[in-house]
């Protein structure tokens, strides 16, 4: 299964890249409410397991898991921060991206996988994979106590695209969204409270490219309300180190 998911990603990116023009269709899309963008998990019930420090699987799912990641430094409560892969990720992705951030800045990390090469409200619409998130969330809260006011949900590509999508549709729940290198907002999304937005994007993207993803897609952000800080920087698709701190600290401030 992993192999033909690569190929079918490695195939279809380019065409993938192309049909992600960000359109100028925020506004529409937020107006749209669909209940498959909604999660349910809130840190307000009783901790009734125990998470070790490091890395502490799931277990939700035989393949392609999530991830927990306790840091020896994390307060109680603790801030959290939801990770979603681009595709082609994994559940590692977000532990390799963030950990060393999570040892030195104390916050709980959760990184959870896509069932197919990327996830399915990026091609056909909120479903399984967003179940799974959901029970991601409950079963962290049941583990470790989460500071209800500094929840993040953050992505890279798309998983950068889906964290604007659900971070719009849960702001009761997300205080900040950071997105690196996003191609467009899914739609059906339904505009909950208004977490602010941390985006960052390369100039020399050829996967995304940031003339048809975040460059107009942050004025539009801003039109409807949000708090947005755009980060561009010198560089191809990816997560520069300086950039994922810069966008940590902009959290944890």
């Amino acid at each position: 299964m992993a192999g033909h998911t690569v190929l079918r990603s490695r195939a279809s990116e380019p065409e993938m890249a192309t049909r992600r023009v960000f359109l100028a269709t925020l506004l529409s899309a937020c107006s749209r409410a669909d209940p498959g963008a909604r999660l349910h998990a809130r840190p307000t019930g009783p901790v009734t397991g125990t998470a070790k420090t490091g890395v502490n699987p799931l277990n939700l799912r035989a393949d392609r898991d999530t991830l927990f990641y306790v840091p020896a430094s994390a307060p109680d409560p603790a801030p959290l921060v939801l990770y979603l892969h681009g595709a082609t990720g994994s559940e590692q992705q977000g532990i390799r991206r963030l950990s060393a951030l999570a040892d030195e800045f104390g916050f709980l990390v959760l990184s959870p996988a896509s069932a197919d090469f990327t996830w399915d409200a990026i091609r056909s619409g909120y479903g399984a994979d967003i179940r799974l998130v959901d029970q991601a969330l409950s079963k962290a809260f049941a583990m470790r106590r989460v500071d209800p006011a500094r929840i993040a949900i953050c992505g890279f590509s798309d998983g950068a695209s889906l964290s604007l999508a659900l971070g719009i549709s849960n702001g009761d729940l997300f205080s900040r969204v950071m997105a690196f290198s996003p191609g467009f907002i899914p739609g059906g999304v339904e505009k909950t409270g208004k977490p602010r937005i941390f985006i960052s994007h390369g100039t020399r993207d050829q996967i995304l490219p940031i003339e048809n993803a975040s460059r107009p897609m942050v004025p539009k952000l801003r039109q409807s309300g949000y708090d947005v800080t755009f980060r561009e920087f010198d560089g191809p698709h990816g997560v520069p180190p300086e950039i994922a701190r810069a966008a940590v600290e902009w959290f944890m401030k």
